[in-house]
């Protein structure tokens, strides 16, 4: 089941050059709400994958951009989600519940726990593939 973003320019925003591109205009504060509404991430968990606190997320009002790194991380996590919803069928869920579950490929850590460094952004994705291809993950 294919989703669709709720971040404008979908198609842009998943390459990694249009990433490059949106970071650098950055993102307004208004799609964390529609990005976090895919699965159901809390405040304080689409903080952490931000890099910031929540009451600095808070405080910033909807129609304020985001940085470049925080724009990063966010298209990086729509794009995530996404493969996770398209992995798992549409099953919120599902994503949500695997998300926050250890996983020894991860060295028994939850994918979540993975996504302050772009790095583990990488890492789960790889895991998401193995998954695709149904490989042990």
């Amino acid at each position: 089941m294919a989703m669709q973003t709720p971040i404008t320019n979908a198609t842009i925003r998943s390459t990694p050059f249009g990433v490059v591109q949106s970071s650098r205009q950055g993102i307004l504060r208004a799609e964390v709400d529609e990005v976090a509404a895919l699965v159901g991430l809390t405040d304080k968990e689409m903080a952490y994958a931000l890099n910031m606190t929540p009451r600095n997320l808070h405080r910033l009002k909807n129609e304020q951009r985001f940085g470049v790194d925080a724009s990063e991380r966010l298209l990086l996590l729509n794009n995530l989600l996404l493969h996770a919803l398209d992995t798992f069928e549409g099953r919120r869920a599902t994503v949500l519940t695997w998300l926050r579950t250890p996983i020894r490929e991860l060295a028994n850590q939850g994918p979540l726990q993975l996504l302050d460094t772009v790095t583990g952004f990488g890492l789960v994705d790889d895991v998401l593939g193995r998954l695709d291809y149904g490989l042990p993950a």
